[in-house]
């Protein structure tokens, strides 16, 4: 059985009448998802939405259809050419770079963690580019003040006389790369908390809106103990994700030596416009998120608080922001493979970078040097993708 989908079995359980030959034209997604699609082209798949509806009546599942198929086919492949020219600007990195897309698509904002060197910047740079995007770079230093991210009010010369004007700062842009984050002090880093959760920046009492789209990557250097200040818990469940910028092979250190040279910028030509970034974005929001995903998504997060074996190393556990975080990802990862709906694979596949940053481990798992990706890889072991207890229809079977 699929994710939260019927077998043959099930359709007869559910209640469906097999009318004719159109039941059996109708095949399971690949990826295990619970939603079930007709073939491509059949003569008969015009009568397949009313199929699904009373499928998902059936079974529980009122929510509408509110995207075609072939739209998320034509998102999911201007999706694959951003990839392949990120790709080919960062080498090494696909598994990065799918993440990092993931994020901009679920409209978070994403915390690289690496040593120097690594291509984050670079990264920025060039999805940037591809998007035909306004990006900037602030970076951080323990002597960054506040009013040097978000702007000053300036005195100026106006038609009215002498009155301040404000200057916006370089948190104003489509792209920011925040780079070396946890180098500025707490109440420089504080600045970034309104801007990355509401989108806008107040000064001297006056708001002013970010633009649009707007998204944060931020960097931080995981060696460097000397001068910096570790982000607070408050703005790390601001972010989406937090990555871990991994060392490259030989063979990609043979093929950055071969094809690069210091100074120089590789050459990344634009993949999407804006409006084709705002109708992914949207259509992201439209991907079908069943309830027996949602379920799993929220006994996962419930996990990290106790139940479980794997939660004995959890002090503190992950957040109501943290089950978003993870419905939106798991939203974006489906639309990039081309499917309507979530998935249990969707899920596991995001559950790392979304939950790493959002528990606190107990002292004794750290000094067994266990990390809390091994704690959520264990989480993931351990909770079931279906609740114990089967459905009605299963039980009458």
């Amino acid at each position: 059985m699929g994710a939260g989908g019927p077998g043959r079995g099930g359709l007869k359980n559910a209640g469906l009448r097999r009318e004719g030959n159109l039941l059996p034209s109708i095949a399971k997604k690949s990826n295990a998802s619970f939603l079930i699609l007709s073939r491509p082209g059949n003569p008969e798949s015009a009568q397949f939405p009313q199929i699904l509806v009373a499928i998902r009546r059936r079974l529980g599942f009122n929510a509408p259809m509110s995207i075609e198929e072939s739209e998320v086919s034509a998102h999911a492949g201007k999706v694959r050419q951003l990839l392949s020219a990120l790709n080919e600007a960062i080498y090494g990195q696909e598994t990065l770079v799918e993440l990092v897309v993931t994020g901009l698509l679920a409209r978070g904002h994403t915390l690289l963690e690496g040593l120097p060197g690594l291509g984050k910047t670079e990264l920025v740079k060039a999805l940037a580019k591809t998007l035909e995007l306004e990006n900037k770079r602030i970076q951080f230093t323990p002597d960054l003040l506040p009013g040097d991210i978000t702007g000053n009010p300036v005195l100026q010369e106006t038609p009215n006389g002498r009155e301040f004007v404000f200057q916006e700062g370089p948190i104003f842009a489509n792209l920011v790369l925040a780079d070396e984050i946890n180098r500025a002090s707490p109440k420089t880093q504080s600045a970034l908390l309104e801007a990355m959760q509401e989108q806008r920046v107040t000064v001297l009492g006056t708001t002013h809106a970010l633009p649009s789209p707007f998204f944060v990557l931020a960097t931080q250097n995981p060696i460097e103990l000397e001068g910096t200040y570790p982000l607070p818990e408050a703005q790390l469940d601001r972010f989406l994700f937090k990555l871990e910028v991994r060392r490259n092979s030989v063979a990609t250190l043979q093929k950055i030596v071969l094809n690069r040279e210091i100074g120089v910028e590789p050459v990344v030509e634009k993949v999407l416009s804006r409006d084709d970034l705002a109708g992914i974005t949207a259509a992201v929001r439209k991907i079908y998120l069943p309830e027996v995903v949602a379920n799993y998504i929220a006994r996962l997060v419930d996990a990290t608080h106790g139940g479980t074996k794997a939660s004995t190393a959890i002090k503190y556990g992950a957040s109501p922001r943290a089950a978003l975080a993870l419905a939106s990802a798991a939203k974006a990862r489906a639309l990039m493979q081309g499917r309507i709906n979530t998935s249990f694979e969707d899920v596991a596949a995001v559950a790392t970078p979304v939950l790493i940053h959002r528990i606190i481990l107990q002292y004794e798992a750290r000094i067994e040097g266990r990390s809390s990706g091994d704690v959520v890889a264990e989480l993931l072991g351990e909770v079931p993708r279906q609740p114990l207890d089967l459905a009605p229809t299963l039980k009458e079977s």
